[in-house]
């Protein structure tokens, strides 16, 4: 859904909802049905979720399996790879070592690191917000197979070397894990310890976070599920990332227990100020584009335009989501074994937690706005089952549109969203300009948790001319 801007501090918002304190047997049924069939819909084979009010977890469940091979259930205390949430860890120990003084957030990467790609041209707040413009090194062909291989910072540093800058430093927003990285080794250089020691001392060892650990300790740990993608339209158990190619971008895992105590300890002043929290949760400005939808190290969206702040993470065999509502003051966590991102099993797993919380809320959203005109609509569906089924001729869209069907476009969309299936309520919810240009906004839900946002162009002749998905 659109991430929304949110200048709100997280310590002076009043909630002006029902509490979910006491989960009824209804309501529990409803969250084991939705999440069970978000299970089956995106082929993923465990998951674990908490639901935490005002910090503590009211309630904790786990569905499926965390080793299918084995045939062991997921526990409440299975540990995940959490992906990019691995992000608000490197974010806190920036804002932290500028808090004693060893660094800002403004200066220029070459003041820590004057090797680095572009150190010159790029600011640490830029790298912490995702506005640097430097290109990400995950990017490229060979990523499946390097990724799994042990990696020094500075042989991470050669896939992005020779490669210019996106755009210019503070004009866009792109998701860049190389930022992460570059923020990593200055953790390492400012702090004179590993960043994997600073993180366990000044992080893991404040929050009393005793069971997270790091990619490189699965081998180890009794309770690790194991990851799974989906490769030629089978489940298979995926491959692993090297720690140290994910490293400061993506390389803890914990239990959603243990992440919990991280969200207590970020959110109520002992990792970083309270004034920094809110700097983390705020969204950067953009020159071009205008307000982003990221603060450092931490995004602002929202469900069923409820605005909540937090990150989802992601890799080769995991999805993972962390979300804060701010108006609810509730905390949704949800752990997978799933890598598929088509549709995100995490994301689709709070979503519907959230809308079985408040029925209320997810009834609004799915109602119409004003205006819908039918035939359009009519259109813009037909396009959408297009892209689906793959279809490189449709009626519904623009010749020069059927023309890029043809190149390779019906492939890859279908790729996408085939697995998807049949959309159960199409929703059209007005207007929007983007970059200057009229854009039709329509929600489409898939089932439970399952949604995707869809923003069509018409061309003069009532055609789909273009779109956008967020």
């Amino acid at each position: 859904m659109k991430r929304i801007a949110l200048f709100l501090s997280f310590f002076s918002v009043t909630a002006a909802f029902a509490s979910p304190t006491n989960l009824s047997p209804q309501q529990i049924a409803q969250i084991n049905a939705d999440v069970e069939a978000v299970l089956h819909r995106t082929g993923t084979p465990g998951t674990v979720v908490a639901i935490a009010e005002q910090g503590r977890i009211i309630y904790t469940s786990a569905y499926g399996l965390g080793d299918r091979e084995r045939q062991l259930p997921a526990t409440v205390g299975t540990n995940f790879e959490i992906g990019s949430i691995t992000k608000q860890f490197t974010s806190a120990a920036i804002l932290q070592l500028q808090e004693a003084g060893k660094l800002h957030i403004d200066d220029k990467l070459a003041e820590y690191l004057p090797d680095a790609p572009h150190a010159k041209e790029v600011t640490l707040r830029q790298l912490l917000s995702h506005t640097s413009g430097v290109v990400d090194y995950l990017d490229g062909p060979d990523i499946e197979e390097a990724a799994t291989k042990p990696a020094t910072f500075e042989q991470l540093m050669t896939r992005i070397a020779d490669r210019p800058l996106d755009f210019a430093p503070g004009s866009r927003f792109s998701y860049s894990n190389s930022g992460y990285i570059l923020l990593g080794r200055v953790i390492e250089v400012v702090s004179h310890q590993s960043y994997q020691r600073y993180v366990q001392t000044q992080l893991l060892d404040v929050a009393g976070m005793t069971h997270t650990f790091t990619i490189a300790d699965e081998k180890q740990l009794s309770n690790m599920a194991v990851g799974y993608w989906r490769k030629e339209g089978k489940i298979t158990p995926s491959a692993t990332i090297s720690s140290s190619f994910g490293w400061s971008a993506g390389f803890l895992v914990s239990t959603v227990s243990d992440l919990q105590k991280w969200n207590v300890a970020l959110q109520g002043g002992k990792i970083v100020s309270p004034a920094d929290y809110v700097l983390m949760s705020t969204p950067v400005s953009t020159t071009q584009q205008g307000e982003s939808d990221y603060g450092l190290g931490l995004a602002v969206d929202s469900i069923d335009e409820q605005p909540y702040v937090g990150h989802d993470g992601g890799s080769f065999g995991f999805t993972t989501g962390n979300e804060y509502f701010l108006k609810q003051k509730v905390q949704i966590i949800a752990f997978t074994n799933s890598g598929s991102l088509s549709p995100d099993a995490a994301v689709a797993v709070t979503t519907a937690i959230f809308e079985d919380l408040y029925p209320e809320i997810a009834a609004a959203a799915a109602s119409p706005a004003a205006g819908e005109n039918p035939a359009v609509t009519r259109n813009v569906r037909g396009a959408f089952a297009a892209m689906q089924a793959g279809s490189d001729s449709s009626p519904y869209v623009s010749a020069e549109v059927n023309e890029k069907m043809k190149e390779g476009a019906a492939k890859e969309l279908s790729g996408q969203f085939a697995l998807l299936g049949r959309p159960t309520a199409f929703v059209f919810k007005g207007e929007r300009s983007v970059n200057g240009k009229k854009r039709l906004v329509y929600v489409i839900h898939f089932g439970p948790g399952v949604v995707l946002q869809f923003l069509p162009r018409m061309g003069s002749d009532g055609k789909v001319g273009g779109w956008m998905f967020e």
